[in-house]
């Protein structure tokens, strides 16, 4: 099982979204730490990050370092990859 570790910016992404979602987010993130290539998609463009996961509406980028999830953003789909 891989560690998820926020950054600070992911950490101020998820304080401005909803609680409920918050949670939300929170569930699926841990059920992805199992086996998170198994639900990840590469980024075409990797300049914010490696890959992605898609919860909703939300899209969570991040990288794999080792046996950690790197959490580096958190944001609504229309606007995370602006």
């Amino acid at each position: 099982m891989y560690r998820i570790v926020f950054t600070n910016k992911a950490l101020k992404d998820l304080e401005e979204i909803d609680e409920e979602t918050q949670i939300r987010i929170a569930k699926k993130l841990k059920e992805y730490a199992e086996n998170p290539f198994k639900y990840a998609r590469k980024l075409i463009n990797p300049q914010i990050g490696t890959y992605r996961f898609k919860i909703g509406d939300y899209r969570i980028i991040f990288d794999v370092d080792k046996e950690n999830i790197v959490i580096l953003r958190i944001g609504h789909r229309k606007s995370i990859y602006k």
